[in-house]
């Protein structure tokens, strides 16, 4: 499955609060990615959150963007990475 790295803006930084609502809000967004083979791996929020930098497995790019529109979220743009560690050459 092709892995992809997805940049975000939220302008009014990202709020997601750490209690129950916060966590059904996850959640429903992990059941939308499912639907379409979309597999939110984790995300990196800068310090005045309002830049995300997620991590997806998904069939395509198409499928992120879709799963994106379903779930309200922004989509800056969309690459097709892969991973390069510093143990790979040992």
């Amino acid at each position: 499955m092709p892995r992809f790295l997805v940049e975000r803006t939220f302008p009014n930084g990202l709020n997601i609060p750490t209690n129950d609502d916060g966590a059904q809000a996850c959640a429903g967004v992990v059941a939308r990615n499912a639907s379409d083979g979309v597999t939110w791996v984790h995300s990196y929020v800068t310090g005045d959150k309002k830049k995300t930098y997620c991590i997806y497995d998904a069939p395509n790019e198409t499928a992120i963007r879709e799963t994106a529109q379903q779930n309200g979220l922004p989509v800056d743009s969309v690459v097709e990475v892969s991973v390069l560690d510093p143990y790979f050459y040992h």
